[in-house]
C-alpha cells in the first residue's frame, strides 16, 4: 500500500485512539472496591454491586485491549508494515481493513 492508501487508516486509528482515550476518562472509577458493610446494604444489593463491579473491570479491560491493538496498527504504519500479513507477509485486502483497521492477519491465514 503506498501513502495515500494508508492516511485514511491511519486517521481512522487516531480518530478511534482518541474516542476510546475519552471513553476511558469518562468510566472513571466504576471498577472501584466494594463496600461489604453489611450493616448499611444489604446480601442481595451487594452482589448486584460486586457484579457490576466485575463487569466494568472487564469493560476497561477490553478497551485497553482495543487500544493496544490500535498503538500497535499505528506503529506499523509508521515502521511501513502496516497492511502486511503477520503470517505469510501478502497484502491484507485494504476492504478487510476498512472494517478493522487493527486486523493483522489475511483472510487466508486466519483460516488455516
Amino acid at each position: 500500500m503506498d501513502e495515500d492508501q494508508i492516511e485514511p487508516f491511519r486517521q481512522a486509528l487516531l480518530h478511534l485512539r482518541s474516542e476510546l482515550q475519552a471513553e476511558e476518562k469518562a468510566s472513571g472509577n466504576s471498577g472501584k472496591t466494594v463496600e461489604l458493610d453489611q450493616s448499611r446494604t444489604g446480601r442481595l444489593t451487594r452482589m448486584d454491586a460486586m457484579q457490576g463491579q466485575q463487569m466494568a473491570l472487564e469493560a476497561t479491560r477490553r478497551l485497553e485491549h482495543r487500544l493496544t491493538k490500535i498503538e500497535g496498527a499505528l506503529r506499523r504504519i509508521e515502521s511501513s508494515d502496516y497492511g502486511l500479513c503477520y503470517i505469510c507477509e501478502e497484502e491484507i485486502d485494504p476492504r478487510r481493513l476498512t472494517v478493522d483497521p487493527t486486523i493483522t492477519r489475511c483472510i487466508q491465514c486466519v483460516d488455516k
